[in-house]
């Protein structure tokens, strides 16, 4: 288990970049809503099958035990993850995709500085180097081809994004830690099917009653609508056993790796183009997942 939390991490971040692809790719005829559901709507019957497997593979005899506070962070998480999505394919109509993505990663930094605040979590010295060194990568990543072109929308926008991703993930990472008489893998799985099991059912009901031109379209783009849903059931898959393993803002500054990911879809599949600053983010981005994975 001591690296294992390394493995997953990259797999989030490698089908996370691949889902915020597609999400772009919805978005050009679903409204953000949709594009939002489709993260979830795929998500739920794949974490039912995940977690069925993952039992009859690797049985356990505990019986799981829900708390309060267990469903307190589920239902905060789920929420603000919404939240987070919808804000994030906003981002994709303000800037260029692989900055947009930049953008909402000030997630880290703002994990780590809520994290040791109010959850009494702790870092080395090391992993606070790291954490900051990739925040200022995230700065140079959202500043895009001029410090001009950053405009105040955008930049709120991005860093809203973060904040909201940040609370779900410490939140998840407390829920897991609730779960106290089960092994890691079990754990993640129960806050997994949870909270993509809440985020589905009530964006389903939402949309149902106030929006059901959404659902049509999402109909009329359900090849791409599912291929969302795979990988951002893969993504989070890998982001909450790894939130279960490690502290939050480690994982989360090892898994900026997702922008050298997104910044290689971004120039092949989008044509993006990345200015000098860009680069000089990501050599930071890559020495900082490397100071977390040494701390």
């Amino acid at each position: 288990m001591a690296i294992s939390w390394i493995f997953f991490t990259l797999m989030a971040a490698f089908m996370q970049a691949w889902r915020n692809a597609f999400q772009k790719q919805l978005s050009s005829t679903v409204d953000v809503w949709g594009v939002t559901l489709a993260r979830f709507l795929f998500g739920f019957p794949l974490a039912f099958i995940y977690i069925q497997l993952l039992y009859h593979f690797y049985p356990v005899i505990e019986v799981v035990h829900f708390t309060a506070k267990y469903w307190i962070y589920i239902f905060i998480a789920g929420v603000s993850q919404i939240l987070a999505t919808v804000l994030m394919v906003q981002l994709f109509k303000q800037k260029n995709y692989a900055i947009g993505v930049g953008l909402a990663k000030s997630e880290a930094i703002l994990a780590a500085i809520i994290g040791v605040a109010f959850l009494s979590d702790h870092l080395s010295l090391l992993a606070w180097i790291g954490v900051l060194i990739g925040g200022y990568a995230v700065f140079l990543l959202s500043k895009g081809n001029q410090l001009s072109g950053l405009c105040a929308k955008t930049l709120m926008i991005g860093v809203g994004s973060g904040l909201c991703f940040a609370i779900t993930s410490l939140l998840v990472r407390e829920a897991s830690l609730e779960l106290t008489n089960l092994p890691v893998l079990h754990r993640a799985s129960w806050v997994l099917i949870s909270v993509i099991g809440f985020q589905c059912i009530s964006m389903l009901i939402y949309l149902s009653l106030f929006s059901r031109k959404t659902l049509v379209a999402m109909r009329e783009r359900m090849g791409l609508t599912m291929k969302v849903g795979f990988c951002s059931f893969t993504a989070s898959l890998g982001w909450f056993t790894a939130m279960s393993m490690m502290s939050v803002p480690v994982v989360k500054t090892l898994g900026q790796i997702e922008i050298l990911f997104s910044m290689l879809i971004s120039a092949y599949f989008f044509k993006d183009k990345l200015a000098k600053a860009e680069h000089w983010g990501l050599v930071l981005v890559v020495i900082a997942a490397i100071l977390v994975i040494w701390a």
